[in-house]
């Protein structure tokens, strides 16, 4: 499906060369004799643009794949413009091999004595016009997914701290929480008092921990037993907890109320009933805490949108390369989170993350300069060759022209982007709309 809709491209950009060169040859005064010529010379035309357009297009798939999101820095540049100047002539010196020993009959010894580079020139600065135009739409693109890309990542790292704070307690468990507490103060005013000081250390926890990148794993398994006291006193004997009864390094480091998110889903997501006892154990192996439940899924219509498994993995995603690990099977489920320690090196606090971020848009605001730069040069010394070009053809007519403006329009287009300027807009004209509508929504 690829080659076709690659042979289709070429097949249009070949029809589109042929026009151009035919309007060329009209004003010069020259024209075709025949429709048998014009059928003729398109075919030839599009022998030449198919297969130096799919040569080209697969040569920049072999880059692509050699520099992921690499291909347009300078070395790699460098690189893909000797290549792709050596692979358009070897095919086109493939092409003239073809034609004129294959299908003229000459003899090949004769073809290889009596070939000229003047016969490459028109067919290669083509080749070039068009490969580069090729490039700076890629290159326009690439750099346009780039920016969503950067964009969803930075909405989802807001996001993902927003969820940090927003789900940190489900708001029905404080709901169940008070009617609990409703019905143990007619009941057992004794159970109320230690129901009420157990929720108020949970709330107090909440506050005090909701703002700090990482707690110990102590405080975090403290503040497990006493959340999960609270659901054994709503469930009564239906939920079995258990946790390490000593912990190889109390001081290591967890994000602060990820236990409670999952345990919250442990009971959300399950059902919990006399006859139906969920088990909730808390292991610590191998450097990660180990979350497992048995499995008996509530049945319920509405299926679950994993924004809470989500969080906790887009939350240790800005601290550590160790990912959190989820694994099912019929039976259980359950989630790995990393223990971080001193030896473990923490990729990112609120602050270095920032500092990185900043760090990684000047680099890449320095890589479009440089590679602006490097393409205005290339342009430059471009110029003058298709002038050169033109004069010794002797046709009388200024087809450099074409290349050097189409190419120039390019070099602006590149510029605009280099230097983040809108013409129609003004410099900067997004960032000062951003600020106006957020004052405005203020």
């Amino acid at each position: 499906m690829r080659i076709l809709k690659d042979l289709g491209k070429a097949f249009f950009v070949g029809t589109i060369v042929f026009i151009i060169l035919g309007l060329i040859q009209y004003a010069n005064g020259n024209e075709f004799a025949s429709g048998k010529e014009i059928l003729i010379a398109f075919l030839y035309n599009q022998l030449y643009s198919v297969v130096l357009y799919m040569v080209n297009a697969r040569y920049f798939g072999f880059l692509l794949k050699q520099f992921p999101n690499q291909v347009f820095k300078t070395k790699n540049l460098f690189k893909g413009l000797l290549g792709g100047i050596s692979v358009t002539l070897l095919s086109l010196f493939a092409i003239r091999t073809f034609t004129e020993v294959m299908i003229d009959g000459r003899n090949f010894s004769e073809f290889i004595a009596s070939e000229k580079i003047q016969y490459y020139y028109i067919s290669f600065i083509i080749s070039v016009v068009v490969t580069a135009i090729f490039y700076s739409v890629y290159y326009y693109r690439n750099k346009q997914e780039s920016k969503v890309t950067e964009q969803k990542i930075i909405a989802g790292t807001a996001s993902a701290k927003f969820d940090a704070l927003k789900n940190q307690l489900d708001p029905h468990f404080l709901f169940n929480s008070l009617n609990v507490l409703t019905s143990l103060i007619e009941e057992n005013p004794e159970a109320a008092t230690r129901f009420t000081t157990s929720l108020s250390k949970v709330y107090r926890y909440v506050l005090e921990q909701k703002n700090k990148e990482l707690v110990t794993l102590e405080e975090e398994l403290k503040f497990a037993e006493i959340y999960m006291s609270l659901l054994v006193v709503r469930f009564e004997d239906s939920i079995v907890f258990t946790k390490p009864a000593r912990l190889k390094d109390p001081q290591a480091k967890v994000v602060p109320l990820s236990l409670q998110l999952l345990l919250e889903n442990a009971v959300k997501h399950n059902q919990v009933t006399p006859s139906k006892k969920l088990f909730i154990n808390i292991t610590e192996d191998n450097g990660t805490l180990i979350i497992t439940n048995n499995l008996q899924p509530k049945q319920v219509l509405k299926e679950s949108t994993g924004v809470g498994l989500r969080n906790i993995r887009d939350r240790y995603r800005l601290l550590t390369d160790r990912a959190v690990t989820i694994q099912e099977n019929r039976k259980e489920f359950s989630v790995a989170i990393p223990i971080l320690t001193e030896n473990i090196k923490i990729m990112n606090t609120q602050d270095t993350f920032i500092s990185e971020k900043r760090y990684k848009l000047a680099k890449k605001r320095v890589e479009k300069l440089k590679g602006f730069y490097i393409h205005f040069a290339i342009y430059l010394m471009m110029v003058p060759v298709f002038i050169y070009l033109n004069y010794i053809s002797n046709t009388g007519f200024p087809w450099a022209l074409f290349p050097v403006v189409g190419w120039g329009i390019g070099v602006m287009g590149h510029a605009v982007e280099a230097f983040n300027y809108n013409p129609l807009f003004g410099k900067n004209w997004e960032e000062r709309k951003i600020r106006e509508l957020m004052e405005k929504d203020d």
